[in-house]
């Protein structure tokens, strides 16, 4: 008898019959809210009538039309669609399946094009668990233990991280900016840099944001060095934050976007953004790719498009982000094992600490795993994995944002006797 291979661990002993909206419903008939969203995938929530009705008439019309063979409506429109959506001047697209696909294609794309070896990520950034993207990712080792020599190249440099200081935010700022000054210093000079890869806010590294003088800093020494500024929106983009794209909240542009997660509302498609101009630097055959592309994905992509304008799910996104985050803090304050609560949109992160500051693992876990059972669906996150994030579809009411965090406030209190 076959079975799932033993390191898949769950994060929730749920298993799932129907998705609804904002709400999943197990084999047994019992509803969970669902803040998970696939981590952060099922954008317009579980089975959006408009995306199924998309994709079943697509997959009706054609499932796979491969992309350098032949061309199909859904891809083309998509493509047409998302020129309206892009950063000024991102004209050009490449689709592959996965986040991972994404990072490795704009890491060639970026040593192609500047012909330049070296690239510089961020501490706490998390870019994939294919080799060469989890040698980019430093928001844990679990990533990349194991599976060395990680590929050469890449220097990670801090990320504006206070908390974990325990500095105020202009500090941590001035200080990840004159350690990558001193970077390109001592480890990778700028005209051997060919890219930084940044997340305007660390998803796995623990729900941290950016800030706009951090990110207007990484902007600036890559115009004066002639290096490319890669804005990894894998999970911030699609209105995710409260804005359509995550680096909109800090008024930066980057070269390259890399896409996937909420552009298809659970389908896997995902992508890079470049100018016409730097896209056409890459070397002939680089790009390419059997699944790349999938029509009844494309499909999806488009209703989800539709429904996230038609719907104003970014705005919503914003509302409730913000209901959901002063609520998360409502609880913290009565809660000392809660150090901090923090996030844009509906990204919402709350770090447990223990009384001299430690990350609290435990604590964290045990919330976690009471509030699954208690019928809230959460992750954690962080290299510590103290943080439980809050990530709802963004079709998520004021209604159950109120539920969720009810419920959440019952068990920090059960949890931590607070």
């Amino acid at each position: 008898m076959a079975q799932l291979s033993p390191l898949l661990k769950q994060a929730t002993p749920v298993v799932v019959d129907h998705g609804e909206g904002v709400y999943l419903y197990d084999v047994e008939g019992k509803r969970h809210l669902d803040f998970t969203a696939g981590i952060g995938v099922t954008s317009t929530g579980h089975c959006h009538p408009h995306v199924v009705r998309a994709a079943q008439e697509q997959i009706g019309k054609l499932v796979h039309g491969q992309y350098t063979t032949v061309m199909h409506k859904p891809l083309l429109e998509l493509t047409e669609r998302l020129g309206g959506v892009l950063p000024s001047g991102l004209d050009s697209l490449f689709y592959a399946n996965s986040g991972s696909e994404a990072v490795e294609a704009a890491l060639r794309l970026s040593r192609q094009a500047t012909q330049r070896p070296n690239v510089i990520v961020f501490q706490g950034g998390f870019h994939g668990r294919t080799v060469a993207a989890a040698s980019m990712t430093t928001s844990g080792t679990r990533f990349s233990a194991g599976i060395g020599p990680l590929m050469a190249g890449v220097h990670v440099a801090p990320f504006p991280y206070a908390y974990h200081y325990g500095w105020d935010e202009r500090t941590a700022t001035k200080f990840a900016l004159r350690e990558l000054d001193y970077l390109f210093q001592t480890v990778s000079a700028p005209n051997e840099t060919a890219a930084m890869f940044v997340e305007p806010v660390l998803g796995e590294g623990g729900y941290v944001p950016a800030n706009s003088e951090f990110m207007a800093g990484l902007r600036e020494r890559a115009d004066r060095h002639g290096i490319l500024l890669v804005v990894d929106e894998i999970q911030t983009g699609f209105g995710r934050t409260g804005k359509f794209w995550g680096h909109d909240h800090f008024d930066v542009s980057p070269d390259i976007v890399l896409i996937a997660k909420g552009l298809a509302s659970g389908f896997p498609l995902s992508g890079i953004a470049a100018s016409q101009e730097l896209m056409a630097k890459a070397f002939p055959g680089s790009q390419g790719g059997t699944y790349g592309g999938n029509a009844v994905s494309c499909a999806a992509a488009i209703a989800t498009l539709e429904v996230i304008q038609q719907e104003n799910l970014v705005e919503n996104a914003a509302e409730r982000g913000r209901q959901l985050l002063e609520g998360a803090r409502v609880i913290a304050d009565k809660t000392p094992s809660i150090g901090e609560v923090r996030g844009l949109g509906l990204l919402v992160g709350s770090e447990f600490t223990t009384a001299d500051g430690e990350p609290d693992t435990a604590t964290a876990q045990a919330a976690q795993q009471a509030a699954s059972k208690n019928g809230l669906l959460l992750l954690t996150c962080g290299p510590y994995m103290n943080v439980v994030r809050m990530v709802p579809p963004l079709v998520v009411t004021a209604e159950q944002v109120d539920d969720a965090l009810r419920i959440w406030g019952d068990v920090v209190a059960s949890v931590t006797g607070s």
